[in-house]
């Protein structure tokens, strides 16, 4: 029986066996090699692992869905760094799982804006956006500064962690608890944000 491409075409099953292999091998080459260069492997300067504090703000960033609406990559554009500061790399979010990076901006992106505006700005900003940004259509999150960190429920978060690889000592895992003490989610929240992107000097 003559081979050719028609004949490949016209058996279903073939077909599909030779697209999953081809693209089975070509997704290795793109992504095996990452996991052997520094650069995406290695934490930047001075990047350590969340905090308990931050570690919760972050699962409250990701809970109420921030990531739809705000990505935390900037790409290597001059239009891009001139607005949020230094392009991302990958050796920001090693401690990142999973990482906030995507293209969606219905609200400004979050990659440098730790240390832009005090926790007072943040704040007030969860609770109306539009007391300081008039035309925002950001939702009002005022629930965040009525709800209570449930400190004991970082404990099993973080010890999962330590277990992927985050260079948590137990002395931080005990001593976790007691930093969420009388912290409410806002708390928590504004933490994280201030710390996002600030291992890598942001233009102003």
């Amino acid at each position: 029986m003559k081979f050719s491409h028609e004949w490949i075409e016209k058996n279903p099953w073939l077909l599909i066996a030779l697209v999953t292999l081809v693209v089975s091998v070509g997704g290795a080459v793109e992504i095996i090699p990452l996991f052997f260069q520094k650069s995406t492997t290695e934490p930047v300067a001075g990047l350590k692992p969340y905090s308990a504090l931050r570690l919760t703000g972050r699962d409250i960033y990701v809970r109420e869905g921030c990531y739809v609406c705000h990505s935390q990559m900037i790409r290597p554009f001059r239009a891009e760094t001139e607005r949020y500061g230094h392009y991302s790399v990958a050796g920001e979010f090693v401690y990142d799982r999973p990482f906030q990076w995507g293209s969606k901006r219905t609200g400004p992106d979050l990659a440098r804006v730790g240390g832009r505006y005090s926790d007072e700005w943040h704040r007030t900003h969860l609770n109306n956006p539009r007391d300081v940004v008039p035309e925002s259509n950001m939702p009002n999150y005022p629930w965040l500064a009525k709800t209570r960190l449930k400190p004991e429920d970082v404990v099993p978060k973080m010890r999962a962690l330590k277990r992927m690889g985050d260079p948590y000592t137990e002395q931080e895992i005990a001593a976790a608890p007691a930093e969420l003490a009388d912290k409410t989610e806002e708390d928590a929240l504004v933490a994280y944000l201030q710390g996002l992107g600030t291992q890598i000097k942001t233009r102003n």
